[in-house]
């Protein structure tokens, strides 16, 4: 029997405070989905969608009223990577703090390995 390999993605309080807002606003069952996904100007891109399914291999991830979901497949890109929630004069936007990717493009929603 193979066991999947443990997978620590972190979320900061600032980045739980405002999933769960907008979780709140999505209704009962929502929750978010972080994905990566081939594409984006560094090789790989980040996905975020409010998901009301979960699978059986998703992993969870809870922080006071946010839960995120990550499926199989993107979890070994966000190994040890912590989401975080800025709001800065750029703009507003999640912001994933990864430590494996070794370039990102100057938006922070691309990266590669």
């Amino acid at each position: 029997m193979t066991t999947a390999p443990i997978v620590n993605v972190t979320i900061s309080e600032r980045a739980a405070k405002r999933i769960g807002d907008i979780l709140r606003s999505e209704g009962v069952g929502a929750m978010l989905r972080i994905s990566v996904e081939g594409g984006g100007c560094s090789g790989f891109q980040y996905k975020f969608d409010v998901d009301r399914a979960r699978a059986d291999d998703d992993l969870v991830i809870e922080r006071d009223s946010a839960v995120v979901l990550v499926d199989p497949s993107s979890a070994p890109f966000l190994a040890g990577s912590e989401v975080d929630f800025v709001d800065d004069l750029i703009g507003a936007s999640f912001r994933v703090i990864n430590p494996n990717a070794t370039a990102s493009c100057g938006c922070g929603t691309s990266f590669s390995i």
